[in-house]
């Protein structure tokens, strides 16, 4: 019986996973690679957290999106699952709201991060 859990995200760009990953001061390898679970069993993802517990934390590609991977029993992030997912999303949207709107000739005028967190951009496209 496996033991890993399959979390649904909305994460469906995988530079803008690595780049939210690398914001949040995360280590990550690329895969495609092995998430290590109890009893030595492994599933391959896309994206591997290592833990030093032994047991990892990844993003497999599901068709859709990536969906995290884990031994839950064996989280070992500094924050809880939810608030984890909560704060790698919020990095993924800055990531591809810059992507998609520098692809339409827009560049950060402003940037400021608010007092709930949530961060406000200010863009600009000049046109001949």
């Amino acid at each position: 019986m496996s033991h890993f859990s399959q979390i649904k995200t909305q994460l469906r760009d995988l530079t803008a996973l690595t780049s939210a990953l690398s914001d949040l001061g995360i280590d990550w390898k690329d895969g495609p690679a092995d998430v290590r679970g109890y009893q030595g069993q492994t599933q391959s993802a896309a994206v591997v957290i290592e833990q030093d517990n032994g047991y990892d934390v990844g993003f497999s590609w599901n068709g859709n999106d990536y969906e995290l991977i884990a031994d839950l029993q064996y989280w070992q992030q500094p924050l809880s699952v939810q608030g984890f997912i909560n704060k790698l999303t919020q990095r993924y949207a800055y990531h591809t709201v810059l992507s998609q709107t520098t692809c339409q000739g827009f560049q950060v005028a402003e940037e400021q991060k608010q007092e709930d967190g949530s961060i406000r951009l200010v863009l600009q496209r000049w046109s001949a």
